[in-house]
């Protein structure tokens, strides 16, 4: 290390500012949230000292008798038994959300990406008009297919209307709410997974195709052979990050389903969201939901980065 700073000196310089913003900006909420996971710290017991004034304006404070206290694991043995929270129907809807909207998004992506890779007439437009969706807010997105999922206003229950068909009341039930915000999500994130998947189209030598057509190869077997292949490098990586991103993709099932019906289409961040901003807030149930969230990912990305060793790809 010492060796590295001496000959290297001036890179380390230039690396250090980087490395106090994530300490200060990564770092530290980790360890304070870690740390704040064993506590029963909520906005009632919060303060180490309670303070009052007294006549003439002077301030007389205290020792809060119920200020927070270290309390090991009990917050975790509460949520994984189901004393506090519903983690395990939260992580189920976690695990169908994830898979689901990651499964459409690389499936769509792909297929656009092939599409936009070969020549025709108005491409350039069309792959503009495909990544508008990427610019638009999260947040506004989850507004707009709330409205057109509305029961009673929406665009999709006015068109089964138009064709003589009875309404769907889609966020009475679990998994027709869960489909909204599905829905929502994959017109939202298939423009990265086509932008992506485009680019690694593009990377790869078009030799191999010609060859592969004089041998009298078919388009489906090019597909196989070459194209998923040559894909192989940035499509695990999106993969990945399209499963982190997902994973913690707060604002479209806050805003379209709204956890409807009941809090039975809640997912961990959400919930974790709930536990600190609503009721009595109670911090240390909320940074326990964080560490099982982030928990759960360093888990997922440690055992894809070992299925992608084996099979010779480096990440």
């Amino acid at each position: 290390m010492r060796k590295s700073f001496d000959k290297h000196w001036y890179a380390w310089a230039m690396v250090l500012p980087t490395v106090i913003v994530l300490g200060v900006l990564v770092f530290y909420p980790l360890v304070r949230g870690v740390l704040q996971s064993f506590t029963n710290l909520n906005e009632s017991n919060q303060r180490d000292e309670i303070c009052t004034k007294v006549l003439g304006g002077a301030e007389t404070c205290e020792p809060n008798p119920d200020a927070a206290q270290f309390v090991g694991l009990d917050n975790y043995v509460d949520i994984l038994t189901g004393a506090q929270g519903d983690f395990w129907l939260q992580f189920v809807n976690t695990l169908v959300w994830t898979v689901a909207c990651v499964a459409f998004h690389f499936g769509l992506g792909l297929g656009l990406a092939v599409m936009l890779n070969r020549e025709f007439r108005f491409r350039g437009f069309y792959r503009v008009a495909l990544i508008l969706p990427w610019a638009v807010p999260s947040f506004v997105a989850a507004f707009a297919w709330r409205f057109i999922f509305d029961e009673r206003f929406g665009v999709i229950n006015g068109a089964l209307r138009a064709i003589g068909l009875d309404p769907v009341s889609w966020f009475e039930q679990r998994w027709t709410s869960l489909f909204t915000a599905i829905v929502a999500n994959v017109w939202l994130g298939v423009p990265f997974m086509m932008v992506a998947l485009l680019g690694g189209l593009q990377s790869i030598n078009g030799d191999l195709y010609e060859a592969a057509e004089i041998d009298g190869a078919s388009s489906w077997q090019r597909f196989v052979n070459i194209t998923l292949p040559g894909l192989r490098p940035v499509s695990s990586t999106v993969i990945l990050l399209g499963t982190i991103w997902t994973f913690n993709m707060f604002p479209i099932i806050f805003f379209v389903t709204r956890g409807q019906p009941a809090g039975e289409t809640e997912i961990l961040v959400t919930g974790a969201y709930r536990a600190a901003f609503e009721g009595i807030r109670d911090y240390s149930l909320a940074a326990t939901y964080g560490v099982l969230i982030l928990s759960i990912l360093v888990v997922y990305a440690s055992v894809y980065r070992r299925m992608l060793a084996k099979q010779g790809e480096v990440f």
